[in-house]
């Protein structure tokens, strides 16, 4: 992989960031008010990477309209912001590990499902607001979340990559499993999922943080 390795591509949140718990308080508040059935493993394991109005689709127990599914993701996404603004942290040794990434050639995007505000509000208060090539998101009707490989193959294209050029970091099943699905290697961020789930969805190599990598991952990243 190190001779055609071009680029490192993040999910953000649970990978930049280790902040799924407070999603997690978010969406149990508006299932807890819409009288949904749902736990936190739900919204923290198997929901996780996919869009708002794919995961409302599981809580109402139907497609909501437009206008419904734009209410709820406000009310769910002001709630998570109000709560994980004043923490926002990146996960240890990420700064760091983007230097040497930098230092090294390899240029940097991510690749996720948050909205935009979500994307801004964690990226600014990082300092990485300009340091990502590409933030390839899930606007327009036609992109689907996670496991789905809309997403990462958006950022691939945006990179003008083929995506077996692209290293996929990612802390989620649904994310790593979108990730393989559009052709990249990936490594899984231990930070919500555990080894054996990522390992089964196809990560091949781990960390649970970015301070010490696991040698194999030092070789074909930096030789």
């Amino acid at each position: 992989m190190k001779a055609r390795l071009r680029a490192a591509i993040f999910d953000l949140d649970g990978t930049l960031v280790d902040n799924m718990r407070y999603h997690g308080d978010a969406w149990l508040a508006l299932a807890r008010r819409l009288g949904a059935s749902a736990t936190r493993h739900d919204f923290e394991h198997r929901w996780a990477g996919k869009k708002a109005d794919e995961i409302f689709g599981y809580l109402l127990g139907r497609t909501p309209s437009p206008e419904e599914t734009a209410r709820l993701e406000d009310e769910k996404e002001r709630a998570y912001r109000a709560a994980y603004r004043p923490l926002v942290a990146p996960v240890p040794g990420l700064l760091p590990f983007l230097d040497r990434l930098e230092a090294a050639g390899v240029r940097l995007a991510v690749a996720t499902a948050a909205p935009r505000e979500n994307r801004e509000m964690v990226l600014a208060a990082l300092g990485l607001a300009e340091r990502f090539e590409v933030v390839a998101g899930p606007e327009g009707g036609h992109v689907r979340g996670k496991p789905a490989p809309d997403i990462y193959l958006a950022a691939a294209r945006a990179l003008d990559l083929p995506p077996a050029a692209c290293l996929a970091f990612e802390d989620a099943v649904n994310g790593v499993l979108s990730a393989r699905a559009a052709g990249m290697a990936v490594v899984g961020v231990l930070t919500s999922a555990g080894e054996a789930e990522l390992a089964a969805a196809g990560a091949g190599w781990f960390l649970r943080d970015y301070a010490a990598l696991p040698p194999a991952l030092e070789r074909i990243l930096f030789g």
